[in-house]
Formats: structure tokens, C-alpha cells, sequence
């Protein structure tokens, strides 16, 4: 299982950077929402990050990133999280997280409920994402997981 999952980080790494090159792409006229947006999967990627491992959070859930900070981030979460998911091994991603949300309710997780939600999360947003480019006018990423794993991407 835990392949799987670096498999899942694998790809939301790389959907997160190809969402930051059709951003870049389009360039000024881009919806500064979808920029936002693509900010806001590398803060909350980072919150995770941080309430598995019992630290202070690096950065806002909606921070202000550039798609050129965005893309970066997203390298520095994949090898974070890479090195979570093989230094738990099988049980330690089955460890429960206790943690509070943004509300301040109490709530626990497990590592792998974690994980497959932070990619699930990712892959919402970057739907949001291609929409808003695709309104403006602009060509959004193909994002698909199958697509990166038939293309040889993963």
C-alpha cells in the first residue's frame, strides 16, 4: 500500500506543476483565483504535513504564492511526504493523527487517510483550476491521473 501512495504523491506532484505551467502559460491575463487556488493545495499540503508530524505549520493555508512558488513547493512537499510514507512503513500509516480544524473541532485521522485526502483535495482544486483557465480563454493542464500513468508521467 504504501507504493500505491507514493504513487498518489508522485502524481499530485506532478499535476501540481502542470497546473503551474498552464498558469504560467497564460500569464497575466490568468484568473488570479485559479492562482489562489493552486496556493492554497501547496498551504494546506503543508498543514497536513505538519499535523502528522507534530510541528508548526510552515505556511498559511491560503498563502500568497506565485505558480512559479507553487510549482517549487510542490517538489519540497512530494520528497516530505516521499520520506514520511517510507520512513512509517505500513504501520506507521495506519497511526492516528489527532489534530483540530480550521473550526477548532477535535478530530483523528489516519497517515493514509491523510495522504489519500490531501491528493483528493489537489485533484478538486486543480478541477477548479482548469475551469477557470478554460472560461478565460486559456488551455488548462491535462491533469488525469490515468493520463499520467498511460504517458509514463508517474
Amino acid at each position: 500500500m504504501s507504493a500505491h501512495l507514493q504513487q498518489f504523491l508522485a502524481y499530485d506532484d506532478w499535476a501540481n506543476r502542470e497546473a503551474a505551467a498552464s498558469l504560467l502559460s497564460a500569464g497575466a491575463a490568468a484568473p488570479q483565483k485559479a492562482g489562489k487556488l493552486l496556493a492554497h493545495i501547496i498551504g494546506a499540503q503543508w498543514l497536513w504535513y505538519a499535523r502528522v508530524r507534530g510541528r508548526a505549520n510552515k505556511m498559511a493555508v491560503w498563502p500568497e504564492l506565485t505558480a512559479e512558488q507553487s510549482s517549487a513547493e510542490s517538489r519540497l512537499l512530494l520528497a516530505a511526504w516521499s520520506e514520511l510514507v517510507l520512513a512509517a512503513g505500513e504501520a506507521g500509516l495506519d497511526r492516528s493523527v489527532s489534530y483540530k480544524n480550521s473550526k477548532g473541532e477535535p478530530w483523528t485521522s489516519t497517515v493514509r487517510e491523510i495522504i489519500t485526502h490531501l491528493t483528493m483535495h489537489g485533484a478538486h482544486h486543480r478541477g477548479q483550476i482548469a475551469t477557470l483557465l478554460r472560461e478565460s480563454g486559456h488551455e488548462p493542464a491535462y491533469t488525469d491521473y490515468i493520463h499520467a500513468v498511460r504517458t509514463g508521467r508517474l
